[in-house]
């Protein structure tokens, strides 16, 4: 067996949906909404899979999607793309990600990651052949210290892996984030490999700005984007990356030995929903604020102390702010069995220096599967 993977354990979001469905408990820890997702994009997949070729697509992706997304991210970004050199299609940002990583990331290479961190980073990292170094990120504002980044890159840096809004903190990285980010960039020629799935799921009037845009870092930046985020559809898996075409050659070269391709009728929805008008994000965005200040207000009048969330479909909990001398791993797992609550420890989401204090609960659900979460949650923080 390889060692990379087989001394991996059981991933967190799987031990916690287990324990979930073993117990019968509600299901906040992984990152899934109880809807079906816009039905005029679930139409225009529905259509394509009967009308359209179920054959083979291009490897790069259908034209029709890789149009869709030059022209979207030059409407909502100002991103000027081609098509047709500059985006590859994927099975998911996963895949997008793996497939940036194993093109770019030579045996040896060092690879600056930010922790907590999405637990398929360091793992895909290692299988390239690189070496992780961390920088550790810290509540209550998950900002970077320019100081500990500095210190992590090296004239072996080839990439820095960077996910705003970030996925489990909720944060989004600031301007002067960015701009170090840039600048360590340039200055130790690396590349940056930026996973902005959530880049449409940002609240309270925040406006994702690109890594890509900031000056120098066009040609030496991979942009990852997800349907499946976009369009509350995580089963799809449709993915994307864009890249200055060198980059996206080596991409390709990953991508079409994984997995070549995507179903052919659920691009087409992608596509379609793409071109959605703004009113469609705005109702989007709008409808999961109000979810989660639903979720904040419960949690909060049941004695939680509840961080900020600028974005994905998470908040954090802050344990010792609401009186809980557990560690979040201790405080989830009873939770699960005794309050019936499925979360996710944040600590899970760190290799080293382990934030032990934070639990990720996801507010894309019902109102009633929100309330009801919280009326246990009441009860359990009641009874320690």
């Amino acid at each position: 067996m390889n060692p990379i993977f087989a001394n991996l354990p059981t991933t967190i979001f799987e031990e916690m949906s287990g324990l979930a469905r073993e117990t019968g408990a509600i299901n906040l820890g992984q990152g899934f909404p109880d809807g079906r997702g816009p039905e005029d994009v679930l139409a225009a997949a529905a259509r394509a899979l009967l009308e359209e070729s179920n054959q083979y697509p291009p490897m790069a992706g259908l034209p029709a999607l890789r149009q869709a997304v030059a022209a979207h991210y030059g409407r909502h970004q100002g991103i000027a793309v081609d098509w047709a050199g500059e985006v590859t299609v994927t099975s998911g940002a996963t895949e997008a990600i793996a497939s940036a990583i194993l093109g770019v990331v030579r045996p040896g290479d060092e690879v600056v990651l930010f922790q907590p961190l999405y637990d398929a980073y360091l793992p895909l990292v290692r299988q390239a052949g690189g070496l992780p170094r961390l920088v550790t990120l810290r509540p209550p504002d998950f900002r970077i210290d320019p100081a500990e980044l500095a210190a992590a890159m090296s004239d072996r840096t080839c990439a820095v892996i960077v996910n705003s809004p970030l996925n489990p903190s909720a944060t989004m990285f600031g301007d002067e984030d960015l701009a170090a980010i840039a600048a360590a960039c340039i200055r130790h020629d690396a590349i940056a490999i930026c996973d902005e799935v959530w880049e449409h799921v940002v609240f309270d009037g925040r406006v994702h700005r690109p890594l890509m845009t900031l000056p120098g870092m066009r040609d030496r930046t991979v942009k990852i984007g997800s349907a499946g985020k976009i369009f509350a559809l995580t089963g799809w898996k449709v993915g994307w990356t864009i890249a200055a075409p060198a980059l996206t050659a080596g991409i390709a070269r990953a991508h079409q030995f994984l997995t070549f391709t995507t179903p052919p009728n659920l691009q087409s929805g992608a596509a379609y929903g793409l071109a959605k008008d703004d009113a469609y994000f705005a109702g989007m965005k709008a409808e999961l604020a109000r979810s989660r200040d639903r979720l904040t207000a419960a949690l909060t009048a049941e004695g939680y102390a509840v961080l900020p969330s600028a974005g994905t479909y998470f908040l954090s909990v802050d344990l010792p702010g609401s009186g809980i001398d557990l560690a979040d791993a201790d405080f989830a797992r009873r939770a699960v069995r005794e309050a019936g609550v499925a979360s996710i420890p944040i600590s899970a989401l760190y290799e080293e220096d382990k934030v032990t204090s934070l639990l990720r609960l996801c507010f894309a659900k019902r109102d009633d599967v929100l309330d009801q979460a919280a009326e246990r949650l009441g009860r359990f923080r009641r009874g320690l």
